[in-house]
């Protein structure tokens, strides 16, 4: 009886292998899985916390500046841009990158100076933190590019700021064992730091800004993007109303099947944003069950394509405020 079932469950996974609409086509090699990738391993390496997919607002363009990372530890403010090319990168004499190849083969793309770009970046970050009373010592923020990918292929010498993937695998931490005058005092951690320190300031600040939204797939991949609504039965649909992003901001899937068939129906569970508590979540949390074919309406960062992604495919939805 047994092989039967097994050989059900394995004729039963081949036909959702071959008919069922895959999710994660467009997502394989997410940019914005490889950030948190990225961001991962800056803390490993260099200790500090990662701020992945701010969207700092710029006040001379009135409009939002995309950061990939920006990674604090003590004595530096490190503003990265991930690079995830998958082909042969030229370097033209504006500074931009042509990557011949890619992903799709004969495919083409030009990118402005990923270098330049991140030192823009950095400078609107700066202003924004001085707007929120974080003034950085001179000296303390600095840039890098990180090319994640080891299909990417180059003849170029790159500046020492652009981290290409075989120095990347090679990566070590960089000792810093002299600060020195404010940067001493105001980063490096002592135990007896207060709410009100420049350090707590700085990842309080970083910690409340702006960011993308996220939804991260069960399968260990995470998208970056814009949370547009969701879609289905309008008796699913009704359930989730009340989720919204000005009340909620966090949203998690629980999904349970047997004998590895698909559920049919699957619980929502969302907590209410706390704005008392700096951001973080609050203590409530209520729950909804709806058919696991509802679908998040979402528009990834990196794409110009809305994507549609079964709750049955997600394991949480994190919303910006």
């Amino acid at each position: 009886m047994w092989v039967e079932i097994i050989c059900a469950l394995a004729i039963y996974k081949l036909v959702r292998l071959f008919f069922s609409n895959d999710d994660f086509s467009d997502v394989e090699t997410s940019d914005s899985t490889a950030l948190f990738s990225v961001a991962h391993r800056l803390e490993k390496v260099y200790g500090g916390k990662a701020y992945v997919g701010l969207r700092i607002p710029d006040a001379d363009t009135s409009s939002r500046q995309d950061i990939d990372l920006v990674l604090v530890t003590n004595g530096q403010v490190e503003v990265v841009g991930v690079k995830n090319l998958h082909g042969i990168v030229t370097v033209t004499s504006d500074g931009s990158w042509v990557c011949e190849g890619g992903k799709h083969h004969h495919s083409t793309h030009t990118y402005p100076d990923p270098l330049a770009e991140v030192k823009k970046q950095a400078s609107v970050l700066e202003s924004y933190l001085e707007q929120r009373g974080v003034t950085l010592p001179e000296g303390s923020i600095s840039c890098k590019v990180v090319i994640p990918n080891p299909n990417f292929r180059t003849m170029h010498a790159f500046p020492s700021e652009v981290i290409t993937y075989e120095e990347w695998q090679h990566l070590k931490p960089v000792s810093r064992n002299i600060l020195s005058g404010w940067v001493k005092g105001a980063f490096s951690s002592t135990g007896k730091e207060t709410q009100d320190s420049p350090h707590q300031k700085l990842n309080f600040v970083l910690g409340s800004a702006p960011v993308w939204d996220r939804v991260e797939l069960k399968n260990s991949k995470i998208v970056l993007g814009e949370f547009l609504e969701f879609k289905g039965k309008e008796e699913d649909t009704s359930a989730l109303r009340h989720i919204k992003r000005s009340k909620v901001d966090r949203i998690s899937i629980q999904q349970t099947s047997m004998l590895g068939f698909a559920p049919t129906r699957l619980q929502v569970l969302y907590s209410y944003r706390d704005y008392r508590s700096e951001g973080s979540s609050g203590s409530e949390t209520k729950e909804v069950t709806v058919r696991s074919s509802t679908e998040v309406v979402f528009q990834p960062r990196d794409s110009e394509k809305i994507k549609k992604f079964k709750l049955s495919s997600i394991l949480s939805v994190s919303l910006s405020a």
